[in-house]
């Protein structure tokens, strides 16, 4: 079954560049993810990590 996949995707023009942006789409989305975790204010996580703790 994987020789029939292959096959086909060989034969489609064009293929190669599928492989590359999925690389950078999945690097991009972690490293902004990665600066957005690293940005994110310290007071708003201790709030955020005191959250159910309060009773409100």
């Amino acid at each position: 079954m994987f020789e029939q996949i292959k096959h086909n995707m060989e034969t489609i023009a064009g293929v190669a560049i599928y492989p590359i942006l999925s690389l950078l789409i999945f690097f991009i989305f972690f490293v902004g993810l990665g600066i957005w975790v690293f940005s994110y204010k310290k007071e708003k996580i201790d709030e955020l990590s005191q959250m159910p703790l309060n009773d409100k």
